[in-house]
């Protein structure tokens, strides 16, 4: 069954780690709604999240926050054509909450489900844009869990192109700002004390940009953070200036490697997604070198950089309208290769 051209009202659900996100979109009309719950709050006095909290919270929030995005769609239920929801990767039991629910509407109302890929809806997310990125582009996934670089020929055609090989670099910046004494999350917390650093005062290394690749690995970093405290404990300054020289190389590192895989693939698009897409450095330091190289960055909204019920309810569009759609059983995968995705040949190039 192939369903291309044909409009569908989409509700969308995330629930794969921290972020209850819940959106409705229009395979015509594009984005009708979509609301997002925050468990920042819950997690910060651990300084991490914690997956027993995270999948509680779901559970307290999901189904009010289907309620408002509906209601805010002007969309009852019945109208609803598909249910997309976050199948993988994540925590299990976050995950969980949002599959059964989404499975159980999706039964309710008579209509086709599909389980989506958390990072295809991140590569995805910046298609939700007035000005989207035509295939093919390199993808720059970051995230608290992931740190990916793709080549994109289309939906569902991935070819990995280096992943890291510990820490992803959401993770951390979590965990040098732990380091610091710095809130949760790390990444914002670093970017805004990082703006009153010395960049002079520490130069921190570049990991594994000077050998051939386009792997990652960002522990050392945390290692060469925790070597630069001083005995006598932490200022004011000396934290800025760690986080600046923290920050500086982690960026530099990702600016290198995506520099690179422009050069490797011969794109001239590069798309960037996942929560540290929003740190400011980044996207100065990304956009700066693709004008020097002639070529073109695109980002979604800084809202739509976190997870989101939006990315998910329009990767899932576009699954349901190829027709694919689970069975009455479902399942959720905390481990999850995009090169596992199936290829949509419709609709790409």
């Amino acid at each position: 069954m192939c369903l291309w051209g044909i409009t569908l009202l989409v509700l969308g659900i995330e629930t794969s780690c921290d972020d209850t996100g819940a959106a409705v979109f229009d395979t015509e009309r594009g984005l009708r709604s979509h609301a997002l719950a925050s468990q920042v709050e819950i997690h910060a006095p651990y300084g991490g999240v914690v997956p027993e909290l995270a999948a509680r919270d779901h559970v307290r929030v999901l189904m009010p926050l289907v309620h408002q995005v509906l209601k805010t769609a002007a969309v009852p239920g019945r109208d609803i054509d598909g249910v997309a929801y976050t199948a993988g990767p994540g925590l299990t039991g976050a995950l969980l909450v949002g599959a059964s629910l989404g499975r159980a509407l999706a039964w309710a109302w008579q209509v086709p489900s599909v389980g989506v890929h958390h990072m295809e809806g991140h590569l995805l997310a910046p298609m939700l844009e007035d000005e989207p990125p035509t295939f093919p582009f390199v993808a720059l996934l970051v995230s608290g869990g992931h740190t990916l670089l793709v080549d994109v020929l289309g939906v569902g055609r991935y070819r990995l192109l280096g992943s890291t090989l510990d820490d992803a670099v959401g993770e951390a910046f979590d965990k040098t700002a732990k380091l610091l004494g710095l809130s949760y999350p790390g990444g914002p917390a670093i970017a805004a004390v990082a703006r009153n650093g010395d960049s002079t005062r520490w130069r921190f290394p570049r990991p594994m940009t000077d050998r051939p690749g386009l792997d990652f690995s960002f522990s050392g970093l945390k290692t060469y953070t925790r070597n630069a405290v001083p005995e006598g404990g932490l200022d004011e300054q000396t934290i800025a200036d760690i986080a600046c020289a923290f920050q500086d190389a982690a960026v530099d590192t990702l600016v290198i490697k995506c520099r690179r895989a422009l050069e490797q693939t011969s794109r001239r698009r590069l798309v960037v997604a996942g929560g540290v897409g929003a740190n400011e450095e980044l996207r100065e330091r990304l956009k700066a070198m693709t004008m020097a190289c002639g070529k073109a960055v695109y980002y979604p909204r800084l809202e739509f950089c976190t997870d989101n019920g939006a990315m998910i309810a329009y990767a899932g569009s576009l699954r349901l309208q190829a027709g694919q759609h689970e069975g009455l059983d479902f399942s959720v995968r905390a481990r999850w290769s995009l090169a596992d995705l199936p290829d949509l040949k419709e609709g790409t190039a």
